[in-house]
């Protein structure tokens, strides 16, 4: 019995620390000023993929904030995938593991915040004059925060306080192939419409008698491809006036204007001009192989677009040499023009030692200083994020040699950065609330379940539609928003396994205890004669 009841406590503790957003933790609580006499170790975790100068960018910044806090140790641990990073923390979460800093979207900070206490609220680290951003007892010149762009820094706003700070930002573009549309009789506008990209994508699917396409010859064209159909349902709707969601979560998608948006989509599925990177592939193989004629993909992605690209996936030899024209997102209205902001931020989460918390408040800062936001943007289509950084000389510098070279001064890369600089003004962010991530997936899932409808030969009609919006609100649990919250606050959704493994093995060990101190019982009755 002695070796049950130690095997019966061990599986106890193992299902207590498991549980799925644990409850508890302690308020953070600014520290009159940072303790330097005392050794941190922090972990920072970043999103890459194949960009090495981007990890060089990363590792360089670390080295020379370890020079400066020699008595602070950043480890940086490295993700493919801005989802990866997500689903990794919501586990840490429930077993009180997570990384001091993160690099994630605002939907996803807004799950985090489930958890009570998870993240730290930066309002008051933030307003520090010593600590805070442009504080005077920092080792390095950080911004102010009047030198934060506004537009980027309102984003991380959720629940009335900043959870976080914005690190880069993109929007999306339309990559060209500006050959081929005047090869097709027409003139690329300075603003494109939704119309006339589905008109010239239509004319670009004309065949020859033998099959080939009469565009390049070819056996394969998908003139339209768009990358991320959340962006593109999304950005359409909001173009429309039309009904996503509120600020406060209520969900508003499966409405009329989703449907006609859905059945546009289906007919030029159809004729065989729009498909999407889930379902074809990434959209500047195609464009780069002269199979494509418009790709829509972020602007931090234009090192991969065009026939002098950078960074070209795919075999020299199957490289088209076109020439490459680089415009915002189609639009409803060109004199009202709407565009999405997108791009990472910077959120520092809760530890049981505050002076470790401003040890991550620190490095954090760090990263929006003018040497790290200009290195990085450079890398891609990014824009920095702080007036700072974009005024510095260096970089108004970077962006006057466009088309100087192919590499860091890639024309269609610069263009693309230009793109954002020019119309901050016209971008806009969705609501941000527990839950934000799947309403925003099943944008993008109806959108590419109807196109695999239409290659499967099913009719996409309103009985089709009406199912889809069925399918998906159940699939992401949008039918379950805000009916278990307390508090305002919803659960943090579909338990990670091992969560579900730690709890299952909880329920077991109650079974276990139950029975256990049943049978003691039983031995110490006395027994009748």
């Amino acid at each position: 019995m002695k070796v049950l009841k130690v095997w019966l406590s061990a599986l106890l503790a193992l299902g207590l620390c498991g549980c799925h957003g644990s409850k508890g933790a302690s308020a953070f609580a600014k520290p009159e000023a940072f303790d330097e006499s005392k050794q941190y170790e922090i972990t920072f975790w970043a999103k890459n993929d194949t960009n090495k100068t981007q990890t060089d960018i990363y590792e360089k910044a670390i080295a020379d904030f370890e020079q400066l806090y020699p008595n602070i140790t950043v480890n940086l641990r490295l993700y493919t995938d801005y989802g990866k990073i997500y689903n990794d923390v919501i586990t840490n979460i429930s077993t009180g593991t997570t990384p001091n800093i993160c690099i994630t979207y605002p939907d996803h900070i807004a799950t985090y915040m489930t958890g009570e206490n998870v993240v730290v609220p930066l309002d008051e680290l933030m307003d520090d004059p010593s600590y805070g951003l442009g504080g005077s007892a920092l080792k390095f010149d950080s911004p102010s925060t009047e030198e934060i762009v506004p537009q980027f820094l309102a984003e991380c706003v959720l629940d009335d306080q900043h959870y976080a700070l914005p690190y880069m930002r993109s929007t999306e573009a339309v990559y060209i192939n500006k050959d081929y549309v005047e090869q097709l009789g027409y003139t690329i506008p300075d603003v494109l419409t939704w119309d006339f990209i589905f008109e010239v994508s239509r004319a670009a699917t004309a065949k020859n008698p033998d099959g080939t396409y009469v565009l390049n010859g070819q056996n394969v064209m998908l003139p339209f491809i768009y990358k991320s159909t959340d962006n593109m349902m999304i950005q359409i709707l909001k173009q429309m006036g039309a009904g996503y969601s509120t600020e406060d979560g209520t969900i508003e998608i499966f409405n009329e204007d989703t449907k006609e948006v859905l059945g546009i989509i289906a007919d030029s599925a159809s004729a065989g001009a729009f498909s999407t990177f889930s379902i074809s592939g990434y959209p500047a193989n195609f464009l780069n192989a002269g199979q494509c004629v418009f790709a829509i993909d972020s602007t931090a992605g234009a090192t991969w677009m065009g026939s002098d690209a950078p960074l070209i996936d795919i075999a020299e030899d199957a490289i088209i040499p076109f020439e490459t024209e680089v415009r915002m997102v189609p639009q409803i209205n060109p004199d009202d023009p709407k565009m999405i902001s997108q791009g990472p931020s910077i959120c520092i989460f809760n530890k049981s030692d505050p002076q470790e918390v401003m040890a991550s408040w620190l490095f954090a800062q760090y990263l929006l200083t003018d040497e790290v936001q200009m290195a990085y943007a450079q890398t891609e289509g990014y824009v920095p994020v702080t007036s700072k950084a974009q005024n510095n000389p260096a970089y108004q510098e970077y962006l006057a040699l466009s088309g100087t070279d192919n590499d860091t001064h890639y024309s269609v890369k610069i263009e693309a950065t230009k793109l954002l600089l020019e119309n901050a003004e016209n971008t806009f962010i969705t609501p941000v609330f527990n839950g934000s991530t799947s309403l925003r997936n099943a944008a993008g899932q109806m959108i590419e379940d109807v196109v695999k409808a239409i290659n499967r030969n099913q009719t996409v009609d309103d009985a089709f539609v009406e199912k889809e919006f069925d399918s998906v609100s159940s699939m992401y649990r949008l039918d379950q928003l805000g009916s278990d919250t307390i508090g305002g606050k919803e659960d943090l959704g579909p338990l990670p396994t091992m969560s579900k493994v730690l709890l299952g093995t909880l329920g077991v060990v109650w079974i276990l205890i139950v029975v256990y101190f049943i049978v003691d019982r039983m031995k110490k009755m006395p027994h009748s004669k």
